[in-house]
């Protein structure tokens, strides 16, 4: 019999990749999507025919309750937030509502309907903040520097206590940085690749960035999310740190960027104060060794395969096949390929 999968944000990045790993392993799939005039479906059209999409939202508790009564999963993986930093602090009260409560909604759902369930939370590394030592692991302290980090510092230790008081099955994955070709163009390192491609393809000047110097552990997010499931799988819930262990500055990412695709970074990047947050985490890199010795579970893509990987997909989405043809470049891009104007 096949087991059945509630996942919230299943829209979003995270979510596509983890409805497609889940229905590659013969599960049912069941998504909560919010009622919008014009759905952003983009990320799923592939699997649309495959998965059950139910209305709702993290912020209606009826919505939720009708939408894991309908489902009946055996495993909820609860991905929906707001989840961009700067955001939150323009957003504090909305993105405590939905990243921090929106949560708890869904474990008291899960607690009343289908208390049996295990359950993912999405923590984030966020959470560390002003790090105290570095690399950080599950016993690192929190100390969270933004409205976001403080919604899922709630949410993160509020699962811990419904797992103590109410014997729930709620398993906590610290994700670090996970980026991919379906990254929103918001995120940083989106606006990077998407922005050489444009500069390539001559289709704007500059790349208006803010803090250079901050020091993030990324990883690929098709990778992260087999993380999700293979937690999921054990026994007994617990909290895990998802990571590679190997951090790189945003200057690192975008000269790397830039070098696949033959130009200097820096003739086009400009820093711009507009960009920098009001406070910012400076230096973050995860310890993965628990999940890797407790769940077997170690990265696939390594820092230049993610870049290169997230910067051909972005040269093939601008390229203009007309272009392409005129100046005799082959269209698809390949991210070990070298080229020059």
């Amino acid at each position: 019999m096949c087991k059945t999968a509630f996942i919230t944000g299943i829209t979003g990045q995270d979510g596509s990749y983890l409805a497609e790993l889940l229905l590659d392993k013969g599960y049912q799939v069941y998504g909560l999507i919010r009622r919008l005039s014009i759905p952003n479906l983009s990320r799923i059209s592939s699997i649309l025919d495959r998965v059950i999409l139910l209305e709702g939202d993290l912020s209606d508790q009826t919505s939720l309750d009708n939408a894991i009564q309908t489902a009946a999963p055996d495993e909820i993986y609860n991905l929906a937030a707001q989840s961009f930093v700067a955001t939150s602090f323009k957003q504090p009260i909305a993105t405590t509502t939905i990243t921090g409560m929106g949560a708890v909604r869904v474990f008291e759902s899960a607690r009343r309907i289908c208390s049996k369930a295990k359950i993912y939370q999405a923590s984030s590394s966020e959470m560390f903040g002003n790090v105290i030592e570095n690399p950080q692991n599950e016993n690192t302290k929190f100390s969270p520097r933004s409205p976001y980090a403080c919604a899922k510092v709630y949410a993160h230790q509020t699962a811990l206590v419904y797992n103590e008081a109410y014997g729930m099955n709620i398993y906590c994955g610290i994700c670090f940085n996970h980026e991919s070709p379906r990254r929103g163009l918001e995120f940083v390192t989106r606006k990077i690749t998407d922005g050489v491609a444009r500069i390539y393809h001559e289709e704007q000047d500059d790349l208006h960035l803010g803090n250079l110097d901050s020091i993030r552990d990324w990883g690929f997010a098709g990778d992260y999310v087999k993380a999700m499931w293979m937690m999921l799988q054990q026994n007994e819930p617990d909290v895990y740190v998802v990571a590679t262990q190997d951090s790189h500055s945003i200057r690192e990412f975008v000269q790397l960027s830039f070098e696949a695709v033959g130009l200097d970074w820096e003739k086009y990047v400009v820093i711009d104060e507009k960009f920098f947050r009001p406070v910012d985490v400076t230096n973050l890199c995860g310890d993965y060794s628990k999940l890797k010795n407790q769940v077997g579970w170690e990265p696939d893509t390594n820092f230049k395969q993610l870049v290169g990987m997230m910067v051909a997909a972005d040269m093939d989405r601008i390229a203009d096949p007309v272009a392409e043809s005129r100046n005799g470049r082959h269209k698809t891009f390949r991210a070990n390929q070298t080229v020059s104007k």
